[in-house]
């Protein structure tokens, strides 16, 4: 198996620089040169002493000194050639073998095996080494089979999203609309009866449309929406305003605001998660006019987000209930709608690296959801701090 090789290795610092084998050689030429030296001085020395024409009994001990000097040169000698024969056969050679399989391995060819035979640690090394290197294959492969299993299961939710958008939804709109005209056309005929269950028809199909087309938004988030840029969240507010604007002034509602950053997000899905908001706290109000306040703090490298409102609240044991896809609280005819809201916000947020929360779940004194977002970095490296139109 070949995949994409893995980066360069780290330049050596200092010492480090110098490879193993020229620490070798360096200290050998050193010892060699020292050997050399050693014997030179020797004959030169014993050579001077002869010289002298020293008494018999001291010549005798010179020449024993002397043959005891050169079998000691001699040892060391064998001794010094002995231990470059190990260092380059035990040491340096199974090295430089284990160097080439693993740059084999960083090159991106992930089915070559490590094994050295000498020394024990280097052995035991390359074994761990090995070891390590096949569960990772393993892994990656099992990863990549799921990457490709993915692949294929997102291929078939953009065909469903295809199929729900165009074939769905047609024959949804000719039962609305000849429902509708058999009322229209025969309603005299008709008993209050027959009118409900008409109404229930067309109500029926009108809910499904709907609910089509939130799974759709669903499906959508982090597919189908744009890349991720630094992205003003005063102005996706403003055009999630724009398009409640109709709601918010039959409710009478108040919407309030902080002076808003600028994030590293997508201006698409940031408008559809104030939108969604924003329409939660509208929906559930109580009797008092809605008061809604977007909110926001810095907390290292995220911003930190709040949408407040004076609403009816959520009681504590719903509150990770509510993130939940097609989970309502409430009655369909009291409140209105899919069940699908806040977990699409939820999952827009997460999409962005952030996460979503009730914060302080308390029913009948309003709620506030709090979500995070990461701080956009302009080109010179500094963060957004707000948006030009607060």
């Amino acid at each position: 198996m070949s995949i994409h090789p893995l980066p360069p290795p780290r330049e050596p610092i200092g010492l480090g620089r110098l490879p193993v084998a020229r620490w070798f050689l360096a200290i050998g030429t050193v010892g060699g040169l020292a050997f050399v030296a050693g014997v030179a001085i020797t004959t030169v020395m014993s050579a001077r002493a002869r010289e002298m024409n020293p008494r018999p009994e001291v010549a005798a001990q010179l020449d024993r000194l002397n043959v005891a000097l050169v079998v000691l040169f001699v040892v060391l000698l064998a001794c010094g050639v002995g231990l470059a024969a190990i260092v380059r056969y035990a040491v340096l050679k199974p090295i430089a073998q284990l160097t080439g399989q693993v740059r084999t391995v960083a090159g991106g060819d992930f089915d070559h095996s490590l094994h050295v035979d000498r020394p024990a640690e280097l052995a035991e090394l390359s074994s761990h080494v090995d070891s390590m290197r096949a569960r990772i294959v393993s892994a990656w492969r099992v990863a990549a089979d799921q990457a490709e299993e993915l692949r294929r299961s997102n291929g078939e939710l953009e065909q469903f999203a295809y199929v729900a958008s165009h074939d769905l939804q047609e024959p949804l709109r000719k039962v609305a609309s000849f429902t509708q005209m058999l009322e229209q056309r025969y309603g005299s005929q008709l008993d209050d009866r027959a009118k409900q269950y008409i109404h229930y028809s067309v109500d029926g199909a009108k809910r499904m449309q709907l609910l089509i087309n939130d799974l759709l938004d669903f499906s959508r988030v982090g597919r189908t929406s744009g890349e991720r840029a630094p992205t003003e969240t005063g102005r996706a507010l403003e055009t999630a305003l724009e398009n409640l604007s109709a709601t918010i002034e039959d409710a009478g509602a108040t919407v309030t605001r902080d002076h808003l950053p600028r994030v590293h997000g997508n201006r698409l899905q940031l408008t559809q998660l104030f939108q969604n908001l924003i329409e939660n706290a509208v929906k559930f109000r109580s009797a008092e006019p809605p008061l809604v306040h977007i909110g926001v703090t810095r907390n290292g490298d995220m911003w930190e987000f709040s949408c407040s409102d004076n609403g009816i609240g959520v009681e504590p044991k719903y509150a990770d209930r509510i993130f939940l896809i097609f989970q309502r609280l409430h009655p369909r005819d009291v409140y209105p709608g899919t069940g699908i809201g806040l977990a699409l916000c939820r999952k827009i947020v997460e999409y962005h690296g952030g996460r979503l929360w009730l914060d302080g779940p308390t029913a009948g004194r309003g709620a506030t959801f709090r979500w995070t977002l990461p701080v956009a970095e302009d080109a010179a490296g500094k963060d957004g701090s707000g948006d030009d139109d607060a």
